[in-house]
């Protein structure tokens, strides 16, 4: 399941992924703004959200972002000569433990573990028919503050810049970045030094999305 900015790839953006199956596609060289992530728990009898999570309008073939929580591998390719920036985010929330490697040796982006069985008591949810947990919301999400629009955990209005709002005001930023630390945990986490990664993109680098990691 993917959206991105600009020009897509010809492949379906959604596609039922049994385990142990992968799917190959080509992306342009200059793909911005990219996103892919899981779903699970999906019906498609309608054109609407209809999955437990990671959902999205469209149905089967995703015409919008993912519904909260849901761990997103992100791309922003840089083209011939330029950067390609890469990371797992996490400011969503999670759903999937994911992890992106590449054939020319460049760092791995990864969340391996599952976050929900130990989430903090107020970011679970959602939970399937047995009550378990399946995912693991972001503070922000959570709706923590009374405010979302001026809120330190969504980093926006007064808390709107990397100096306004530092990982240390943002709840539980610590559960994610020390169980996941080359993730992308927060909108600024870019400070931490593990949150974006690059790859040289003149060496034409392939990545690999993996979902459950072992």
């Amino acid at each position: 399941m993917f959206t991105a900015i600009g020009t897509a790839p010809t492949y379906p953006g959604g596609w039922e992924a049994p385990a142990g199956t992968s799917v190959t596609f080509t992306v342009p060289d200059n793909w911005s703004s990219a996103r892919i992530w899981g779903r699970r728990g999906c019906t498609f009898t309608a054109d609407s959200n209809s999955c437990l999570d990671g959902g999205c309008s469209g149905g089967l073939q995703c015409n919008g972002i993912g519904a909260p929580p849901a761990t997103l591998a992100e791309f922003t390719l840089g083209g011939d000569t330029g950067t390609d920036y890469y990371d797992v985010s996490l400011v969503d929330g999670f759903n999937l433990p994911v992890s992106i490697t590449n054939n020319v040796g460049c760092s791995v982006a990864d969340c391996p573990v599952d976050l929900g069985p130990n989430c903090p008591t107020p970011l679970r949810g959602p939970f399937d028919v047995s009550g378990n947990i399946v995912g693991c919301k972001s503070a922000c999400e959570a709706g923590l503050d009374s405010d979302t629009a001026n809120s330190p955990n969504c980093c926006t209005g007064n808390y709107s810049t990397p100096a306004t709002c530092p990982s240390s005001g943002v709840q539980y930023y610590s559960y994610f970045k020390n169980n996941c630390p080359n993730s992308y945990c927060y909108a600024y986490d870019e400070s931490s030094g593990t949150a974006l990664w690059t790859c040289d993109g003149t060496k034409s680098p392939a990545y690999t999305i993996t979902f459950c990691p072992e």
